[in-house]
């Protein structure tokens, strides 16, 4: 009989093919219920989660006051000193104490934690458990006690390598959601500030936050952004913010992005001031704001740290890198390969000497070098950075060119043009810059003239059609705003920004009174 029923047990898991944590406990036990006696419930989870199997997931059977308990919990997860001071303030209840309604008793009166809730579905103990949290079964109950023992491997909030300025804060955003949630709120002592959580994924359940100041946000994109998370219908998000932006905003092949993503709590903060929305993934140390622009993903914070001069100079400085590192190889290919479009003052433009490969052959191996070579330093171990550098250099820069493979003024100019996509802050717009330039190169070395003003045409008209929630991806150059342009083009003074951005259409889109004794 033992035999059979053993089986009959291992046909029902092979022919399981549930897709959630509800499906599976209702395909065991007929509905998603905490069972009264903790056999059934042990037996359930020994089928669900593989309780027995899996050595970090334990169930640790108790009597507290006369009273049979099973505390499940996630050793990997859980901090054992805090659940070992629970316990052991549990172990001093005699029967007495304990009343009739024995779940209300241990709830009200003797779990000594703050954290603690109710739950009444056994789905729900899993999903929080499975998040750090212990769960208390009594022997009677149908309801069980969580309780917030959660611990994670975390490291400490560093300077973010891809966000470093030269004066400013050194702590930047880490892989727990609670740590980032906590820098925010650092700066942002608002009681407006509304940190909203929600599980995406039906296999990794992981948690979500949308970010917002209340009075501030236009409330219809939050509840658009909301609905979208809420939507999603994917197993999980093992790749965190970049999984959910593909599922939520740009589910296409568009290779420019449409939100920004950082790792510094003072951008955040700063943007959240502006009426922008923040979007949280646990695991990853970036998170996305919402809505952007062409022009937000060249902004950096490096020109808030100094004078309003010096910050204009260093946003100039940095579009002009932007504008060489797509034009500035299609408008030198264009001139050397039709001497009669350059003007007198530019006849210094050209190669001197021949090379054995075309123009265009050249600038596409060195672009896929540079691309191999960004590649090889992410995989190489810090100490031999320096020497693939070294040998790189020497390889292609030098030995390359005195073979005759390569012209000088090539290797030059793509430098400066890789030198302008690294300058730019946000590194998506980077690599969608730099395909764009190999198009326009293309085009250049097929067409010629017509070959550049059509491509540069299509790519102004590629962008401008990007719609970022419904606003235009290039404003406030299309549709033109004259004072939101100047405030892109200049870093004006902190005292001079008197009003949000009209494009995130706040509900309240003024920073300070016009009267600065209104404000006294």
């Amino acid at each position: 009989m033992n035999t059979d029923k053993e089986q009959f047990m291992n046909q029902k898991r092979e022919a399981e093919m549930s897709d959630s944590v509800e499906e599976s406990i209702v395909y065991w036990q007929g509905k998603d219920e905490i069972n009264l006696h903790l056999t059934e419930n042990k037996k359930t989870l020994q089928e669900v989660v593989s309780l027995g199997k899996s050595f970090d997931l334990l169930f640790r059977e108790m009597t507290f006051g006369g009273r049979q308990t099973g505390l499940f919990y996630a050793n990997s997860l859980t901090n054992s000193v805090i659940l070992t001071e629970i316990l052991k303030r549990l172990s001093f209840l005699t029967p007495e104490e304990v009343s009739a309604n024995a779940f209300k008793s241990f709830f009200e009166c003797y779990v000594p934690h703050i954290q603690v809730e109710r739950v009444e579905k056994l789905s729900q103990v899993i999903n929080k458990v499975l998040m750090g949290m212990s769960a208390l079964f009594i022997e009677g109950e149908r309801a069980a006690i969580a309780i917030d023992t959660r611990i994670f491997p975390v490291r400490s909030p560093e300077e973010p390598s891809l966000e470093k300025v030269v004066r400013g804060s050194r702590d930047g955003f880490t892989e727990t959601l609670l740590f980032n949630v906590a820098l925010v709120r650092r700066r942002v002592r608002d009681p407006g500030l509304k940190l909203e959580i929600m599980p995406v994924g039906r296999r990794t359940r992981t948690d979500v936050c949308v970010a917002y100041i209340d009075d501030i946000v236009d409330k219809l994109q939050v509840d658009k952004i909301k609905e979208k998370i809420q939507a999603v219908n994917l197993e999980g998000l093992p790749l965190a913010d970049k999984q959910l932006e593909e599922a939520i905003v740009n589910k296409g092949w568009h290779p420019y992005p449409l939100v920004r993503y950082s790792e510094r709590p003072d951008v955040v903060a700063s943007h959240l001031l502006e009426g922008r929305i923040v979007v949280l993934v646990d695991t990853s140390p970036s998170v996305m704001i919402m809505p952007s622009t062409f022009f937000d993903l060249c902004m950096h914070a490096e020109e808030n740290r100094q004078t309003p001069f010096m910050g204009t100079y260093l946003r100039w400085i940095r579009f002009a890198g932007i504008l060489a590192s797509l034009f500035l190889l299609p408008l030198w290919l264009l001139l050397v390969a039709n001497p009669q479009y350059k003007p007198p003052a530019l006849d210094f433009i050209g190669p001197h000497d021949t090379a054995k490969i075309p123009l265009i052959v050249q600038f596409l191996m060195v672009e896929f070098g540079v691309d191999l070579m960004r590649m090889a330093a992410v995989h190489t171990p810090t100490p031999l950075a320096s020497a693939m550098g070294l040998i790189a250099a020497i390889l292609i820069g030098d030995i390359a060119v005195k073979s005759g493979l390569f012209v000088n003024e090539v290797v030059l100019y793509m430098a400066v043009a890789a030198i302008g996509m690294f300058a730019t802050p946000s590194y998506e717009l980077g690599l969608a810059n730099r395909l764009v330039r190999l198009l326009l190169l293309i085009a250049v070395a097929i067409f010629k003239m017509p070959g550049l003003v059509i491509g540069t045409t299509l790519f102004i008209i590629l962008l401008a059609t990007h719609r970022s929630y419904n606003s235009s991806y290039l404003w406030p150059f299309i549709p033109f705003n004259a004072k939101a342009f100047a405030s892109t083009l200049l870093r004006r003074p902190v005292l001079g920004l008197k009003k949000r951005p009209s494009f995130n259409k706040t509900r309240d889109n003024t920073r300070m009174p016009e009267n600065p004794s209104e404000g006294n």
